[in-house]
């Protein structure tokens, strides 16, 4: 088939696909307290570039928003999301930038009374790992944003783990094996619009903490990243997002992946489900087309590896 009755067909399929999704996937718009999608401040272009930090809020038992309570289920047990409204008995009102710097950078928790080796070191359900890469201004501008949520007093949940897994102080040897903090720093050999899809993928939207296979300690394989993972968030398989034509999304084009991240539908006229819904709807339709386009750019120019995801 020639490009020219390539685009026709593509263009048909996504108006009559887009029409159908503004009766079933965008209604999910008006939960929550998303605001209007333009004129957003630089810290709510990020809070919406990380997903929406949706996984802090307890959606299913309508929970207020950013406020916890969230079951997310692991290969060791299931740990709750926290609240992180300024709230300051429940929430993080009494943190200030550098105790959340700190928590995104090195994650860890504020108290700083206690010696390193007492120190709460968070579990990686919280993908530190990735927004380690965030730079500085853009932590201190997204940290901005979030003093202005709504505080919600909503106390953090005990986790459901069972020894040792529970053990926070086991997170220090962990990191020695799995953490490298540090911003992310460009490819002098790649493009500006290269980078920047680079940035958003790899720190703020942490597209390889869902879609990359783990070891036996938790901790990403580093060789196989976008590859997919059968124990994916909330124990749900995340499928391979490399450019393979078999098992991942080869057949895409770039185009049709910024669609997907803006619209939430598929090549083939099927919509998100579940989480990456979820993350669509709260968080990645509101970036602009120049965003969208670059984080598209960055997934299609990733080596294509052939790796089904059951």
């Amino acid at each position: 088939m020639n490009s020219s009755k390539r685009k026709k067909r593509r263009f048909r399929r996504r108006f009559y696909a887009g029409m159908a999704a503004v009766v079933l996937f965008f209604p999910a718009l008006n939960a929550g307290w998303a605001g209007e999608k333009q004129g957003l401040g630089p810290g709510e272009y990020l809070f919406r570039a990380s997903g929406g930090c949706s996984c802090h809020t307890d959606f299913q038992n309508k929970g207020r928003p950013l406020a916890g309570g969230r079951a997310l289920k692991t290969p060791y047990g299931d740990v709750f999301s926290t609240n992180i409204t300024p709230d300051n008995a429940s929430g993080i009102g009494n943190w200030n930038v550098e105790d959340f710097i700190r928590a995104m950078r090195l994650g860890m928790g504020p108290d700083k009374k206690r010696f390193f080796i007492l120190r709460k070191h968070y579990f990686p359900v919280f993908p530190y790992t990735a927004f380690t890469r965030i730079r500085e201004p853009d932590l201190t501008a997204l940290w901005r944003f979030l003093k202005t949520v709504p505080p919600a007093a909503a106390i953090n949940k005990k986790d459901k783990m069972v020894p040792p897994f529970n053990w926070r102080f086991n997170m220090i040897f962990w990191k020695w094996f799995n953490f490298r903090p540090g911003e992310y720093p460009d490819d002098p050999d790649k493009s500006a619009q290269w980078n920047r899809g680079a940035y958003l993928s790899r720190a703020l939207a942490h597209c390889e903490e869902c879609h990359s296979p783990r070891n036996f300690m938790g901790g990403l394989k580093t060789g196989t990243l976008f590859t997919g993972s059968k124990d994916g968030p909330e124990g749900r398989p995340a499928p391979n997002i490399t450019p393979d034509e078999k098992t991942g999304i080869g057949s895409w084009d770039s185009s049709d992946l910024a669609w997907f991240l803006k619209s939430g539908q598929k090549p083939n006229g099927d919509f998100a489900e579940g989480l990456m819904s979820e993350v669509i709807v709260e968080g990645y339709q509101y970036l602009t087309d120049a965003d969208l386009d670059a984080v598209a750019l960055y997934i299609m120019s990733l080596d294509p590896v052939e790796r089904m995801v059951e």
